[in-house]
């Protein structure tokens, strides 16, 4: 796989981040469009949400996005996850808990670049992005293989 353009990925990072709750809902919106059935993962307090807009407007899903920003920027800037890095060993349990498609939210996520950022969404800044993710889930898989 080519490496990814970090600097693309760095720039349009910056750029959705200064927005976090507002580019959070564009993509689980699209997740949700994309995968209805996953809309029951999301509860709180017992509460089965009726739509997917109730569930991107509840408080608690605000907050859950919050919480996911301010763990993805603990974790290391996206351009630093790139192919060549050490990279840890992926829970194969946790993230089966979890149960998203992978194929499936990488596509939420460009879809949340395209829409978030628009004519500055280049192709070049897509390549970058898709790279960028495939060399994650595959890390992920040989991290779940144990190699």
């Amino acid at each position: 796989m080519e490496r990814p353009e970090p600097e693309l990925i760095r720039q349009s990072w910056r750029a959705v981040s200064r927005s976090p709750l507002e580019h959070g809902t564009v993509l689980f919106a699209r997740l949700f469009d994309l995968e209805p059935d996953l809309l029951p993962l999301f509860q709180y307090n017992c509460r089965q949400f009726s739509s997917p807009e109730d569930c991107l407007s509840s408080p608690e899903f605000l907050d859950h996005i919050r919480k996911v920003r301010r763990r993805r920027r603990g974790l290391c800037n996206p351009a630093e996850c790139l192919p060549g890095r050490e990279r840890e060993t992926w829970d194969r349990e946790r993230m089966t808990r979890c149960r998203l498609p992978l194929q499936t939210v990488g596509e939420s996520l460009l879809y949340m670049l395209e829409k978030c950022l628009g004519p500055a969404f280049t192709p070049a800044m897509r390549a970058a992005w898709s790279q960028l993710y495939g060399a994650v889930v595959q890390a992920m898989s040989r991290g779940w293989d144990g190699e």
